[in-house]
Order: C-alpha cells, then structure tokens, then sequence
C-alpha cells in the first residue's frame, strides 16, 4: 500500500488588496505611507495656493499697466471714458472687461495671454508706431473672443433685463430691442467704448 503524499501543490497567491492590507497593518510601513500623504496634501496646498496667488496678482489694473506698451496708449485712453470715471464712482478695470471671473474660463484666458509675455520680450509693439500699426489686429482678436463668449464680461456688470429704456434715448432703445430680438452682442456697437477705434477699420469691422 502506497503512503499518501500531502498536496505539494503552492497556495493561491494572495490579491493585491489583501497584500497591500497586510503592508500597511506593519507600523513602519503605515507610517511612510501616512507621511507620503501628509506630504502630498501639505504640497499640493502650496502649490495650489500660489498658483491662485500669482493668478489674482496678474488680474489687477497695476499689473495690466506695468509695461509702457500698455500704460503709454490704450491705458490713457480708457482714463477719458466713462468706465474709468463717472458720477457713480464705479470703476471697471483692465481685468473686469478682458479677463473672465469663473474660474475655469479664468485659466483659459490667461494661457491666451501668455502669447503677450513673447510680444513683451520680441518687441512687438514696444513703440507707439508700432503699436498702432498692430492696432486693428489685436482689436479684432479682442471683438471676436468677445463676441464668442456674447459678451461675458460686459455682462457682469449690464444686462438687457436691468436697462431702464424710457430713460435710454430712442436710438439707443430701438438698437437694444433689435439686438434682443437677433441675438445681437455688447461688442456689436461698443467696440469704441473704452478705446479709441483703430483708424485703418473696415465697415465690416464696424457693422
């Protein structure tokens, strides 16, 4: 009679979550981990922190004018309309006409303006000939993102439903219930609000 053999067969392995409960039931193993995270929340709070901190310091009127390119032309100009000064003492900024306030649409517009960082340092328009040489280009763009997003920022602070038209003059009345009424934009009519017109714009520009 032959003596039975016990089974030499190897024991199933053990699952990945059985074995990384095993691991992290050792102390000094535990505590790496819980130092790993520690250390991954308390770095991703600086991180995250400064990045809103260097955000919001770049969506302020002192830093849109710190360069000349800026603070020497359409700067001076929007210091002579309405938006800058009125009989309200309500004051709308660079950022508050150019730059979005959500948060997602945000950091889209500021990746775009990183482009203005490579003008800045090629000198692309560190004169005023050749600033208003690129004038009706860098109005364009600026009309078409607007008139992309329907006039977003404008919005923040107008709005068709806030107008009190018996006190609007009756051009401006009839052009707001006609922009009502074809899904007409803030930038159809008011490229000229806060600068001044590029002198070479075409009708098309100015439809």
């Amino acid at each position: 009679m032959s003596e039975h053999t016990p089974d030499q067969s190897p024991a199933p392995r053990e699952g990945l979550f059985r074995r990384l409960c095993g691991c992290l039931c050792k102390p000094s193993t535990k505590y790496s981990v819980l130092a790993l995270l520690s250390v991954g929340i308390v770095s991703g709070i600086i991180l995250w922190g400064g990045f809103n901190t260097a955000m919001e310091a770049t969506n302020k009127l002192e830093f849109c004018i710190s360069c000349h390119e800026m603070k020497d032309n359409v700067y001076q100009e929007y210091k002579q309309t309405i938006h800058y000064t009125n009989r309200t003492g309500v004051r709308a900024t660079c950022p508050d006409c150019h730059v979005p306030k959500e948060w997602t649409y945000k950091v889209l517009r500021k990746i775009q303006a990183s482009k203005e960082v490579y003008g800045k340092l090629v000198g692309t328009i560190d004169t005023k000939e050749k600033f208003e040489a690129k004038r009706l280009e860098l109005a364009r763009h600026e009309w078409e993102r607007m008139k992309k997003s329907d006039s977003r920022e404008c919005r923040n602070c107008h709005s068709f439903q806030g107008m009190n038209a018996d006190s609007q003059k009756q051009r401006a009345r009839k052009q707001h219930e006609l922009a009502q009424q074809d899904g007409g934009t803030c930038i159809d009519c008011h490229k000229g609000i806060a600068h001044h017109k590029p002198k070479d714009m075409t009708d098309e520009d100015d439809e």
